[in-house]
Parts: structure tokens; sequence; C-alpha cells
């Protein structure tokens, strides 16, 4: 009975390793919503078509760029693909306009975080 148990253990252990492994090298995500500049949505909660040109000038000051998940209100920081990089125009542009955006996610300390690898 023990050695059945010792077995189910290490079982159980194996495939929760083969989990974290898996999850830690996942693919591409792509993730619909709002693109916002974390300044003014922040602190002022200004969003939408009216606040586009100040987003703008925002994102391209280097504030940084958040993606509001559709019907959730989850955010992302937006990361260019390459460090010491600004965000690709096809990001700065499209500031408070839906968009999906795909690239590879991390998260630390309970911020998420995509680089950019494409925008649509």
């Amino acid at each position: 009975m023990n050695r059945l148990a010792n077995l189910g253990l290490g079982l159980v252990l194996a495939l929760g390793l083969v989990g974290i492994a898996l999850a830690a090298d996942s693919g591409p995500i792509s993730v619909t919503g709002n693109l916002r500049d974390s300044y003014c949505y922040g602190t002022m909660g200004a969003k939408g078509p009216g606040h586009k040109a100040c987003a703008i000038k925002c994102a391209s000051a280097g504030i940084p760029v958040l993606l509001v998940e559709k019907g959730t209100e989850k955010s992302y920081i937006l990361l260019p693909n390459k460090d010491a990089s600004p965000l690709p125009q096809s990001v700065i542009s499209r500031m408070e306009d839906e968009v999906t955006v795909t690239g590879k996610e991390y998260s630390k300390n309970g911020t998420e975080y995509i680089v950019v690898e494409s925008v649509k």
C-alpha cells in the first residue's frame, strides 16, 4: 500500500512539473482590447476617441502603453520586441483604437506584459 501511495505521489509531482515547464514556454498569445496611455488613463480615466491625439503624444514621448482587454478590464503593459527600442508605430498610431495584439506574455509580481510581435 505504501508503494502505491509513493507511486501516486511521484506521478502527481511529475505531471505538475511538466505543466509548469509547458506554461513557461508557451507560444504567443493574442489579446483584443483598447490601447490606452497609462498616465492619462491611470490618473484621470481619460480614454476614447476624444483622447486619441493626447494618447499618441504620450505614447510617442515614452509613456507606457496599456492594452485593456475587451470585456475584462485586465490590462497588459506593451513592450517593444527589442530592449532600448520604442514601441512600433503600428501601436502608437492606433492609440485609443480597438486592436488585437499578438506577442509573448510575461507576468511579474501581478503585472502582465506583452512583447509586441504584431498589431491588427
